[in-house]
């Protein structure tokens, strides 16, 4: 290598090939160092929030269908995705109409936002109504069937499998079997946690879903995490950071508004929120009623990897 073209450091080193490969096997390898193998430039997740597609959804004359939440281009992803590991949508079923779906994920969230119907496969099914969550469990198709107007909220893991080029779970062996929480019975679990109330060490007064077979894990997915997250008129959720990625649905809130890194974010009526990994945020009522929202994240990797990195922080500025 003549002088003028050596590098002053490995870190200027391109990628380097095998000298004289042997076999096909052998010519396939690269090769990095320490100065240049990190060097990865992925674009950060934004802080971004779908307003356009709940509209869409919720528009008089929207045919029945799915609506993604897709920033992949953002993302630099090769597959639609509203994060790195997780994708939202909204579905649209018209009255007597039938929508079906076949995801390539672990496990499907769905929550009620308007209307109801039934969503049946081949583990089962559910009669929904507004304001319910149900989990179906990933690998099988389901027909989800509306007796009136219905738009769903679904969130599934593809991301995370696609990024891997994985296959879903064979049918039946899904990691979730179908689970049902009634808005009854949601209301009912949030109105303990507030009868008991809370220390200022607790992060929020939010209501965590597992099932019977991720209880151990305290999670929805083995890599998800879901919560119904509430706020009363006039508070503030106290401004945190962690290393897993929020997306979050507006539920509810008159006069809300979150704060990430320093930066004001006004919530719209049944939009989709991403909250970064990483950012600083915290979340205000204005108004005088509760604020609802509920969210997904991809925490499950995060308590495996011990590495959550939650912690209490304040605002930039």
């Amino acid at each position: 290598m003549l002088e003028m073209q050596r590098p002053k450091t490995i870190a200027e080193l391109p990628v380097q090939h095998p000298g004289a490969p042997a076999s096909p096997a052998e010519a396939r390898g690269r090769f990095f160092n320490t100065g240049n193998g990190f060097d990865v430039k992925l674009p950060p997740v934004p802080d971004h929030i779908f307003t356009a597609e709940p509209a869409l959804a919720l528009a008089a004359d929207t045919p029945t269908g799915l609506i993604a939440c897709d920033i992949a281009a953002e993302l630099a992803c090769r597959f639609p995705a509203t994060s790195p590991l997780v994708l939202a949508r909204y579905a649209r079923i018209r009255a007597g109409e039938t929508l079906a779906t076949d995801f390539a994920a672990t496990g499907v969230i769905c929550y009620v936002i308007r209307g109801a119907g039934s969503s049946t496969g081949a583990a089962g099914g559910v009669a929904w109504n507004a304001g319910d969550l149900f989990i179906l469990p990933g690998g099988m198709a389901f027909v989800h069937v509306s007796t009136v107007d219905a738009v769903l909220w679904i969130v599934t893991n593809e991301p995370q499998l696609a990024f891997d080029s994985l296959r879903p779970p064979a049918p039946g062996d899904a990691p979730t079997d179908i689970v049902h929480f009634t808005a009854a019975e949601i209301d009912r679990q949030i109105e303990l946690i507030y009868d008991i109330g809370r220390d200022q060490g607790i992060a929020g007064s939010a209501l965590i879903f597992s099932s019977e077979r991720q209880e151990a894990s305290r999670n929805i997915l083995p890599t998800l995490t879901l919560a119904m997250n509430s706020l009363p008129g006039g508070a503030m959720q106290r401004p945190h950071r962690h290393n897993a990625v929020a997306v979050s649905l507006i539920i509810k809130g008159d006069r809300c508004h979150s704060v990430m890194d320093g930066r004001r974010k006004d919530w719209a009526p049944w939009a989709t929120t991403v909250t970064p990994p990483g950012s600083v945020h915290s979340h205000h009522n204005g108004g005088n009623g509760q604020a609802m929202f509920l969210i997904v994240q991809d925490g499950g990797f995060f308590y495996h990897a011990r590495a959550m990195g939650f912690e209490f922080a304040e605002q930039p500025g």
